[in-house]
């Protein structure tokens, strides 16, 4: 199993040393993991100016010393990203090396976290559609390997916010698909979102099939972890999904170089 979407303490809201992951990977049979901490270009996150990538990769270089015959270890980042720190974002990928990288958005309008407190104001259709807007600006850049977790604001959305419906925002997703697509980036399926609310994973079987009817078939697989107890969580059921969606393959990456690897070898 490839879990890639993994914190440790490299990141300002996990306590978790990377040692202790990489035990807790081998225990569970995850063959590889991608260690993806925040890197958060917006003023007002709780991330920035926290990211090290020095301290980091020392790391990782540690950890490939302790684990490399046991455990494939990747230097990864979850790099937030909204239009309003896209040049910030840009000329970080520029300066710094990863096997692959994450692109994700957390951050609403005037950069507040899309948190249940961020509803209180406005209508789940304006939340939604402003952040696949977002999205699809991450997309439509090229620069990311994976676009994570996406349909992330289902996570938050207090039940006064009223009843999710993804194919309500259908146009969006399709204009997403299309751009994904023809740059060949892969999404993420996050499966935090099955051992906490909403009880489903990021994104829902529904988006997933709407991608494969577009044609898609590039994922990637995340536990989104920030505790050892969760590493490759949700995987074996999430294999299912995607196979009943009509996705065979899961992305692999090296060196930011993409390789497919069939969901059959990944269950044997």
């Amino acid at each position: 199993m490839f879990d890639y979407h993994v914190h440790t303490t490299h990141s300002a809201d996990c306590n978790t040393p990377i040692e202790a992951s990489c035990e807790a990977a081998i225990a569970t049979g995850v063959t590889e993991v991608a260690f993806t901490d925040h890197i958060d270009h917006e003023p007002s996150g709780m991330c920035y100016g926290f990211y090290d990538y020095e301290k980091y990769m020392a790391s990782i270089r540690s950890a490939r010393d302790r684990y490399g015959d046991r455990l494939t270890i990747l230097a990864g980042a979850e790099v937030d990203f909204n239009r309003r720190i896209k040049d910030d974002v840009e000329r970080f990928l520029e300066r710094h090396e990863y096997d692959f990288v994450i692109g994700s958005v957390h951050y609403g309008e005037d950069g507040v976290l899309i948190f249940p407190e961020y509803f209180d104001r406005r209508s789940i259709d304006d939340v939604f559609r402003e952040y696949y807007e977002e999205l699809h600006a991450a997309a439509d850049t090229g620069w990311f390997d994976t676009i994570g977790h996406i349909d992330l604001p289902k996570r938050y959305a207090p039940a006064t916010a009223g009843e999710y419906d993804p194919m309500r925002y259908r146009e969006s997703l399709e204009a997403i698909f299309r751009t994904l697509i023809a740059n060949g980036t892969s999404f993420e399926i996050n499966t935090s979102g099955i051992r906490q609310a909403p009880r489903a994973s990021m994104p829902s079987a529904q988006i997933v099939e709407l991608y494969a009817r577009m044609g898609g078939r590039l994922v990637t697989m995340g536990s989104d972890s920030h505790v050892p107890n969760t590493i490759g969580a949700g995987f074996v059921r999430t294999f299912t999904m995607l196979e009943l969606a009509g996705i065979t393959e899961v992305s692999r990456f090296r060196n930011r170089v993409r390789e497919q690897v069939p969901i059959s070898k990944l269950r044997a």
